[in-house]
């Protein structure tokens, strides 16, 4: 990857990797289709807004608007739902876990959808060291919590599965689309969907009652999926999709890391041999040799 790329993945990284605490907080207060839906409506206001400030123009190819119908809900919507109701029943730490097998899964999609984008030994043995890293940063939350009910941990399985599918089909069928216009269309059709639904599948639908709540949605939805999302689907057409979902591995990282920073936890063992295993992944999925 160059420059721009890491600086990209790692800011999205950061933003990322509080959202699992966020999501937690979300869902004692509302339902999880009324949190997604708030989340998808600052998300989209925020990716119009940059659309706005950028010149961007908005497609009015209907060609364009199917692939956002289709996309939009399977990479933002349906699985941040899942993830959001299975929170309800399991840690934040599992949920981590259980979301860190989506680079594994798109390695797999990708190699049957695309043709550039296939199994190697070299990715396959990054993403297991990786994943291994994930699973030693996380065990002592892991080993100390409740792991949940099985229906929970399935629905983030799921999850994990829809951002895996969804990653490689943005890559193969929206290659032509403005990247900002990506974010601004999947957002939109996304929102459409939750509030559409939310109100019918979940009652009672609530509005937040609580100003965290407010602040939870907020930060999710700006930051989480407004800027999130355009720098995702950019790296998703610069890096391709197994690659860009390799910021999944970093969610753990940053939420420990802000723990011992701001919580005063202690700096374990495993923070320190997670983290390494993690690095030492990113350098093997994305080490080229230089020619001679």
């Amino acid at each position: 990857m160059k420059t721009k790329h890491w600086i990209v993945f790692i800011t999205l990284g950061l933003i990322w990797s509080s959202s699992f605490l966020w999501i937690k907080i979300g869902v004692q207060d509302i339902g999880p289709m009324a949190l997604v839906a708030f989340r998808m409506l600052f998300g989209a206001l925020t990716a119009i807004a940059i659309a706005y400030y950028q010149g961007v123009p908005f497609t009015r190819d209907w060609k364009d608007w199917g692939i956002f119908a289709i996309f939009g809900p399977a990479s933002l919507a349906i699985p941040i739902f899942l993830i959001s109701w299975g929170e309800q029943t399991i840690d934040s730490a599992v949920a981590s876990i259980l979301n860190a097998t989506v680079p594994l899964f798109t390695l797999i999609i990708a190699h049957f959808w695309l043709h550039d984008d296939k199994i190697t030994f070299q990715k396959t043995l990054g993403l297991l060291v990786g994943f291994a890293g994930v699973l030693v940063l996380m065990s002592k939350d892991l080993l100390a919590s409740e792991h949940g009910s099985v229906i929970g941990q399935f629905a983030v399985i799921l999850a994990a599965l829809f951002y895996a599918g969804s990653a490689v089909g943005i890559r193969k069928y929206s290659q032509h689309i403005n990247n900002t216009m990506r974010g601004v269309g999947f957002l939109v059709t996304s929102t459409v969907l939750m509030w559409l639904i939310g109100p019918l599948a979940e009652r009672p639908f609530e509005f937040p009652t609580l100003p965290i709540t407010w602040v939870a949605a907020l930060w999710l939805g700006v930051l989480g999926s407004g800027f999130a999302m355009i720098m995702l689907y950019y790296l998703i057409h610069e890096i391709g999709p197994t690659r860009a979902t390799l910021v999944t591995y970093l969610f753990p990282v940053g939420g420990v890391i802000l723990g011992v920073l701001f919580l005063k936890e202690h700096l374990s063992w495993q923070l320190i041999a997670g983290t390494l295993l993690i690095i030492a992944s990113l350098f093997v999925v994305n080490y080229t040799k230089k020619p001679a």
